[in-house]
């Protein structure tokens, strides 16, 4: 009796088509239905029934189900042990991201990922850069790219990727009624803005101080592309990042107010160095070479 034997009487019973059950296990229906007859001579019981459906289990064969299934789940359960004896990379890694994956190279990462450690499976979790790191503070995830100024954070360790670089955008409608606007007369204007300890709050909380004024809550976006939405759709005022809010005012949406400018760092955070697994090490590989870091 041999595993693959096991893997394509599994195949066959769960999809109860020769055909399929080949797909699955990457070789031709005949060899498929002499595999099956191999292993109803060894076992000395029918497996199958051909039926106008297509192929039935039989009662002896419904049974020697659950223990083919049991076989074949331990012996993956030897090839994880063997793997982390070898220290490879395995598991399931809980990946925290921030919007628009292709400036993030998150597509180029994952193809990486795949190519050099194939046994990581990712569990993506999307939502604001400072949800991210109270998360990852608080061990529900492993990884994360998050926009932050810091340059180190209690417990996490920071890679710093690349600048973002911000600016205030402002919906199409409040542009063109204020075309040669202030800063007095943005600040007056209705905003959106982002919780507390986001990196893109803190640029606005400063933006106000430098008008000498204090930030009053009004709308808030729960995601730095939220907040482009929310102004593209005019409810208010927003800081964004500079290449999304160029794509937004070309597609007229939006216009970039020019007087102020600002910066943030894009960073890929995970827990103290010495609590980081060969899986999300692993990440961390593939998340640099995207983006050519040492």
């Amino acid at each position: 009796m041999e595993l693959y034997q096991l893997k394509t009487f599994v195949a066959v019973a769960q999809e109860g088509n020769l055909t399929r059950a080949a797909e699955r296990v990457f070789t031709s229906p005949p060899a498929v239905s002499a595999q099956i007859k191999a292993l109803e001579d060894e076992l000395g019981v029918k497996l199958f029934e051909r039926t106008p459906r297509g192929m039935a289990l039989t009662e002896p064969g419904a049974r020697l189900l659950e223990e083919a299934e049991r076989t074949l789940g331990a012996a993956n359960r030897m090839r994880s042990a063997a793997a982390q004896l070898r220290g490879a990379a395995q598991g399931v890694v809980r990946f925290g991201t921030v919007s628009d994956p292709i400036a993030l190279h998150l597509g180029d990462a994952l193809v990486i990922l795949a190519q050099r450690h194939p046994q990581v499976t990712l569990q993506l979790q999307q939502g604001l850069s400072s949800h991210m790191l109270q998360a990852l503070q608080r061990g529900e995830l492993d990884c994360a790219y998050a926009m932050t100024d810091l340059e180190r954070i209690e417990g996490l360790t920071l890679h710093r990727l690349g600048v973002v670089d911000l600016v205030v955008a402002l919906p199409t409608a409040l542009a063109e009624a204020h075309p040669a606007a202030t800063l007095p007369d943005v600040m007056a204007m209705p905003w959106v803005g982002t919780p507390s300890g986001c990196a893109l709050r803190r640029h606005l909380d400063g933006l106000f101080a430098s008008a000498g004024r204090e930030y009053q809550e009004g709308a808030l976006a729960d995601t730095e592309g939220g907040v482009r939405s929310m102004v593209a759709s005019g409810l208010g005022v927003g800081i964004v990042r500079l290449d999304q809010a160029q794509q937004a005012e070309r597609q007229g949406v939006l216009k970039v107010w020019p007087g102020w400018r600002g910066h943030t760092w894009l960073c890929w955070a995970a827990p103290a160095e010495a609590k980081i697994t060969p899986a999300v090490a692993a990440v961390r590989s593939a998340v640099q070479e995207a983006w050519a870091v040492a």
